[in-house]
């Protein structure tokens, strides 16, 4: 079957999700081309700071300059290719290979290479930009958030976000200080099932009533009277909104999505039900620092934003109101890595970060009763899409029902649309087909 047929209107082949070769075809025309995210400037705050990730499986590193700026260099010795930097974060004056000991500034540049006598035949001298660190091809921020391609054309990356870099907006501007930064380590997991699994399921609002039953039950069977340090009370609180009623999720829930893939899914918790309670004064502080730094109004403007899971496809998905973001790494057509990062409000009282860890251990880490479920489901969609049978996927809700919105985008009918999945896909189809 040609590529151009796994994908129509309401449906999806199932070899998209288990045929390697799809995969490797993914990683080519999809993770190489795409902006990717790299990591938050505030990981590599200081000159020699460096945060090692991937793109298309191939190693780079994040890393501040000297003279402040962030660089991403492919994590690859100029002589005899080995991997430079073996530590995921760390600080060095200068990079230094374990092989043979060239020696490279935070920029890529060849410093020095040992024993340079053999070598007045060649051009193999400090500066030559064939034997640095070569940088990866194009590298931009937004607001902190930094992201790379390896491919030397396309769209800019203010372009490609589009109208979603608002829901980056929305995170940093709940910060009373304008800045938010990494903190609390990683929290990872692998799962057994393709890279698509994830996304199609963070936005979904059909899924929280049947994959978190057993966590929606417990919680709802729980004793508000219950001692809590506060981890309890904000776990209980998700595990019951999950099971809102469906008129819950039509008449209060929207889904919205953006070109080139991204997504968010809004309406879904208001300050009452979960995020920093207005009417909780273990908040006040917090509500009392956003307003001196920004005024009362406009202290409404940004907490009366409520977005839910945002996706910026291909590799991220994070949650503006807890401070949180998933990054999404392939490692193979049926296996997945997922790193979790919490974020600090800079300005805002020490208690909301410790919310954002708490939200994370109970909602987000793989401890959770909550990521289990999808865990669990992710599995099962990888071992009943080796089966024969149906050879197709539906993501046929809303179907026909999607409305244009005056950004851009696409307004789904309410919060139990597939729209999303449509989008990625058709987003999916652009990449591949170029």
């Amino acid at each position: 079957m040609d590529i151009s047929q796994l994908v129509q209107p309401e449906r999806v082949h199932r070899r998209i999700y288990n045929d390697p070769e799809i995969f490797e075809q993914e990683l080519d025309k999809i993770f190489s081309v795409a902006w990717i995210y790299v990591g938050h400037a505030s990981q590599v705050s200081k000159s020699g700071d460096f945060f090692c990730t991937n793109i298309a499986r191939q190693p780079v590193v994040m890393t501040r300059h000297d003279d402040g700026t962030i660089k991403v260099l492919f994590n690859r010795c100029g002589h005899r290719g080995a991997q430079v930097l073996s530590s995921e974060t760390g600080h060095a004056e200068t990079f230094r290979c374990c092989y043979h000991g060239w020696e490279y500034a935070t920029d890529g540049t060849l410093l020095a290479v040992p024993q340079p006598r053999g070598y007045e035949e060649s051009k193999v001298r400090p500066g030559d930009p064939d034997y640095g660190m070569a940088s990866v091809p194009r590298v931009a921020e937004y607001r902190g958030f930094v992201f790379a391609s390896l491919s030397h054309a396309g769209a800019s990356l203010q372009e490609y976000l589009g109208p979603i870099a608002s829901s980056i907006d929305d995170m940093v501007d709940r910060a009373p200080d304008g800045e938010i930064e990494v903190a609390g380590g990683i929290a990872r997991h692998l799962y057994h099932g393709n890279w698509k699994l994830v996304f199609e399921n963070l936005c979904d609002g059909l899924h929280p009533n049947c994959v978190h039953q057993s966590s929606i039950e417990a919680a709802q069977q729980q004793d508000d009277a219950v001692y809590s340090d506060g981890a309890g009370e904000i776990g209980v609180r998700q595990m019951r909104q999950n099971g809102a009623p469906w008129e819950f999720w039509e008449d209060q829930v929207g889904s919205w999505a953006y070109p080139f893939g991204h997504s968010y899914l809004g309406d879904y918790h208001d300050d009452a039900k979960l995020v920093a309670a207005r009417n909780d004064p273990s908040f006040d502080d917090y509500f009392k620092a956003m307003e001196v730094a920004k005024g009362k109004e406009r202290t409404q403007e940004i907490l009366g934003v409520t977005r839910w899971n945002t996706n910026i496809y291909p590799t991220i998905s994070f949650m503006s109101q807890f401070r949180q973001l998933r990054v999404i790494r392939p490692v193979s057509v049926d296996k997945t890595e997922v790193l979790g990062f919490c974020f600090r409000l800079k300005g805002a009282p020490e208690k909301m970060f410790h919310d954002t860890v708490r939200f994370a251990n109970i909602t987000n880490a793989v401890a959770s009763p909550v990521l289990t479920d999808d865990l669990e489901t992710y599995a099962r969609i990888r071992r009943g899409l080796t089966t024969d049978g149906n050879d197709w996927v539906a993501m046929a809700r809303g179907l026909g029902r999607d409305k244009e919105g005056a950004d851009g985008g696409w307004c789904a009918e309410n919060g139990l649309s597939e729209l999303h999945i449509r989008n990625m896909f058709a987003a999916w189809s652009g990449y591949m087909a170029a």
